[in-house]
């Protein structure tokens, strides 16, 4: 088994309490069935498929990952993680990328994983962190901005949505100095 080097526990607004680790390798089939489990809304404003190959691609890029994931009753119900880049030009800056299970959303997971996954990036060296989001998710734009995010910029047109649309997606980020 990987190594679960720190745990937080969230006690989330409906009394259940939730382990938030890093992830580890050991974890894929957990991923897995976390995404296979998750509702078109859940994943409305997402990239999927989440198909195994996906989430193997991002498990082989794990050394350049802070991943963080949410547990309960031993399965995985939110993943999050900053994209640390390694090129030199691009040092200590990164992408951020989350994802609750539906039925684990609007509870205070979320915010107790970002604030974690920000403490983290800072007390790392990190410089900036960046995410995209489709402008009509509303309440993540609100909750990033929570958070200190910035909205940066807009593209047009850039998302395929499910009902066969283009929405603009919303560059936002934070820089610490």
């Amino acid at each position: 088994m990987g190594e679960v080097r720190v745990v937080w526990s969230v006690r989330l607004k409906d009394g259940r309490d939730v382990r938030v680790r890093f992830l580890n390798l050991e974890d894929k089939e957990k991923l897995v069935e976390m995404f296979a489990s998750m509702s078109n809304e859940a994943l409305e404003w997402g990239m999927p498929p989440y198909t195994r190959e996906v989430i193997e691609r991002w498990m082989s890029n794990i050394q350049n990952l802070i991943p963080l994931v949410a547990e309960h009753n031993s399965r995985i119900v939110g993943y999050a993680w900053i994209y640390k880049f390694v090129h030199p030009r691009r040092k200590g800056t990164g992408d951020l990328a989350m994802y609750l299970h539906q039925d684990f959303q609007n509870l205070g997971l979320g915010t107790a994983m970002l604030k974690h996954l920000l403490e983290l990036a800072k007390r790392g060296g990190m410089h900036r962190i960046s995410l995209h989001v489709v402008a009509d998710n509303k309440i993540a734009v609100h909750f990033y901005e929570k958070f200190g995010f910035k909205v940066e910029g807009v593209m047009k047109d850039s998302y395929l949505g499910a009902d066969g649309k283009y929405h603009d997606e919303i560059a936002m980020g934070i820089v610490w100095t």
